[in-house]
């Protein structure tokens, strides 16, 4: 009797069934902290174990390194033994494993390069000089933003071109970009999925041999794929069926990366006979958290129909806490922190997350003078410092001769001779002999004007690039990356400046080191020297924000909602809980942005197991002005009876100011103490922190409003003059359904 097996006597019903189905297509939504993980690892073990199938032939996906390891551990518990030959591995990463096998098809080496979001900027940027556009009144990042965003709907150059209207330098820049990245043998992330698919349309007998290797395909996380990552899967499991995928569209929140929760539909049409099962039993949280999720959640259209429940106590009503300014507001996170430590709680049971990076600095300041330890997840990451970079860059030419990038970077790292003016001899050589950087320096007695200093210079380099081959090939990555960190000097150059920084990035390279040595100890397969530290670079190249967690450094985590997908914590403070904030100033004219806001705002609330916090402000600081706020309509989403409100108004307010009943007649947000989110003031049809048009003044915001009817007139701050004037309502147009009460009245 199947539910008599030990694989699967500890699963309730719907995870019971999700696991042992027969075989071919299941979709499995898996509502927050409903135990997709355990669903998914005791599927493989069942797939192995009852159904014979081969550890080879199963391909396993999630998003994250940490999420793969994890998976991989729990089978291997599962059924006693690591399972070597199984493919459990990120998206990025399988897809790199593939193409070091069958890249030559396009002209890649098979030790090609992969480039990070910065060495890719840097790569736009010679792009944008070698056109002729000044970098400097473009941005690099917002190219390369686009042309991921083709990259991720499989759009080449060429078809971005035909598709382009008005001016056609992003297409321009584009295809230098990607003739660059072939002739370096180089490739950025969004590569690695799109040259994977066009390799599978292109030679079919690669996708055969594939779709023949892998008889069952699982895909954690599917809410988060992309249309490549959706073609890829569903090209792998075209012939077989068995594509096992285990999401939750409520928990889609990465369109910005070309995350598409429609691919939820495009599964239904590809595999109709597909079965579906719900997991809707938390085993995370407190009900009270639980039935404020459901709550919010279904505000969106396309909401799932599923309500999460659970088995636990309601637990502490949910704290909404009212403050007045960043500083007040991290004051109040690092006050509770202090007090949630007293009745037992460790620093690393909490969590502070907000909307974007740049709000960490107040809540870092306040807990460092609490003494309380904190981490800031995502933020500097190990590999994107600038010394651990340098001695990558050094790795990366090694495996990989023709990476021009890497090789920009070291040629005069630590300095030999090589200046700006040989440097640009160097670079008018290789453009008109059109030939590879590599392949000028080789050649540098044959360019004038270049230096006998800036020739020594490259003469030693190339030496110390062949110092740290001959490690590689003679002891192994670790002792490479020695060569690289010392033989080049950068050991030296790190500590040259002194002081605790240089300390620091001491500590960096001694850790980069013992990451090498590590890799070396831990690699099982017998792979050539090369083919060995390509793997390394692989490792480093992909790691991604929730990698860099230490969950057992006993620490206050700080990270935005977007790193925190995946994770729980029993303490969580969301923080800068207003309207233009959180929701994002930019959803509030657009209402698919503002769904994916709420269902941000949703898996932020959902990484809460006992205590959930939620924070807002009444002012900030906005052009040198103070700017009242109002609170996120989110806020207003959450039923009174599971909340508490604290705080409030820490001073006296003027007439002049923000106290509601004022002799002046302005109306204001309401206070944080008050019962309800939903008492708005509304005059001739505008409310205060709505969003406004001004004929010439362009779009602003609604501090305060006073007077009545046609004598009603308005303080308005406009972002884009930085500046607040005072203007009759009749002189503005309120932008229709976008203001602190859009979201109670279309909800």
């Amino acid at each position: 009797m199947i539910g008599a097996h030990p694989l699967v006597e500890d699963l309730n019903p719907e995870q019971k069934a999700a696991v042992t189905i027969a075989g071919g297509p299941v979709m499995v939504v898996a509502g927050a902290g409903s135990g997709k993980t355990r669903v998914l690892t005791h599927r493989i073990a069942y797939l192995i174990r009852e159904m014979g199938v081969r550890p080879g032939a199963v391909l396993a996906i999630t998003f994250t390194n940490k999420a793969a390891r994890e998976m991989r551990e729990r089978v291997g518990g599962l059924l006693g033994s690591t399972v070597n030959d199984m493919w459990v591995s990120t998206f990025h990463s399988a897809c790199a494993r593939i193409l070091r096998r069958e890249a030559h098809a396009f002209g890649y080496r098979s030790n090609f390069s992969i480039y990070d979001r910065s060495d890719s900027v840097r790569l736009i940027r010679q792009c944008l000089n070698d056109l002729g556009l000044d970098a400097s009144r473009r941005s690099p990042r917002g190219l390369l933003n686009k042309i991921s965003e083709a990259k991720n709907g499989l759009v080449d150059y060429e078809t971005f071109l035909d598709r382009t209207e008005g001016p056609v330098e992003v297409a321009e820049v584009y295809r230098l970009y990607q003739q660059r990245l072939l002739q370096m043998s180089a490739m950025d992330f969004d590569d690695l999925l799109m040259v994977t698919v066009e390799l599978f349309g292109a030679v079919p007998e690669v996708l055969e041999r594939y779709q023949g290797i892998f008889g069952h395909v699982l895909v954690d996380e599917y809410q988060d794929t992309n249309q490549a990552q959706y073609l890829l899967v569903r090209d792998l499991a075209k012939r077989h069926r068995s594509l096992f995928v285990v999401g939750d569209s409520d928990q889609s929140i990465y369109a910005f990366r070309g995350a598409d929760y429609r691919n939820f539909d495009r599964f239904d049409e590809d595999f109709p006979e597909a079965r579906r099962v719900i997991l809707n039993r938390n085993y995370r949280s407190t009900s009270t958290i639980l039935d404020a999720a459901n709550e919010v959640i279904s505000a969106n259209q396309r909401a799932d129909p599923k309500d999460l429940w659970c088995d636990q106590h309601d637990g502490e009503q949910i704290i909404v806490h009212r403050g007045s300014g960043a500083v007040r507001e991290a004051r109040f996170v690092s006050n509770r922190v202090r007090q949630l430590l007293t009745e037992g709680y460790n620093p690393g049971d909490m969590a502070v997350f907000y909307r974007t990076n740049a709000q960490s600095r107040a809540f870092e300041e306040a807990l460092r003078r609490s003494k309380a330890p904190y981490q800031v997840v995502g933020a500097a990451a190990f590999y994107q410092r600038r010394e651990v970079k340098d001695v990558v860059a050094y790795l990366q030419v090694v495996a990989n001769p023709d990476d021009g990038v890497a090789l920009r970077r070291i040629i005069n790292t630590p300095r030999r001779g090589i200046g700006r003016t040989s440097l640009g001899h160097l670079e008018r050589f290789v453009s008109a002999e059109e030939v590879s950087l590599r392949e000028g320096l080789e050649r540098a007695d044959e360019i004038p004007g270049i230096s006998t200093r800036a020739r020594r210079g490259v003469q030693q380099l190339a030496e110390v690039l062949a110092s740290i081959k001959a490690h590689l090939e003679s002891d192994g990555v670790g002792r490479a990356t020695e060569s690289a960190i010392f033989d080049t000097g950068l050991a030296e150059m790190a500590t040259a400046e002194g002081g605790i920084e240089a300390e620091g990035r001491s500590d960096n390279l001694a850790e980069l080191s013992r990451v090498a040595y590590e890799f070396d100890s831990t690699l099982e397969d017998d792979l050539a020297s090369l083919e060995q530290l390509g793997r390394f670079l692989e490792g480093a190249s992909l790691v991604s924000d929730p990698d860099n967690l230490d969950e057992g450094a006993g620490a206050v985590a700080l990270m935005t909602v977007h790193s925190a997908k995946g994770l729980e914590f029993p303490v969580v403070f969301v923080v800068g809980m207003q309207d233009g904030l959180f929701p994002h100033e930019r959803s509030l004219s657009d209402p698919d942005q503002l769904e994916e806001e709420r269902r941000l705002f949703y898996v932020a609330i959902t990484r809460s197991m006992e205590r959930l916090h939620l924070s807002w402000d009444d002012t900030r600081m906005v052009g040198g002005y103070p700017y009242p706020q109002v609170p996120s309509r989110f806020l207003r989403e959450i039923p009174e009876q599971l909340v508490e409100h604290v705080g409030g108004p820490e001073h006296p307010r003027s007439a002049k100011g923000t106290a509601r009943g004022s002799s002046a007649g302005r109306h204001h947000a309401p206070a944080g103490g008050d019962r309800s989110f939903r008492r708005i003031v509304r005059q001739s049809g505008v409310e205060v922190g709505d969003r406004v048009r001004h004929a010439t003044l362009g779009v602003g915001r609604v501090l305060t409003i006073s007077g009545h009817g046609a004598r009603a007139s308005a303080s308005i701050f406009f972002p884009g003059l930085k500046a607040k004037r005072e203007l009759m309502l009749s002189a503005v147009e309120k932008l229709d359904g976008f203001g602190p009460g859009a979201a109670s009245r279309s909800g």
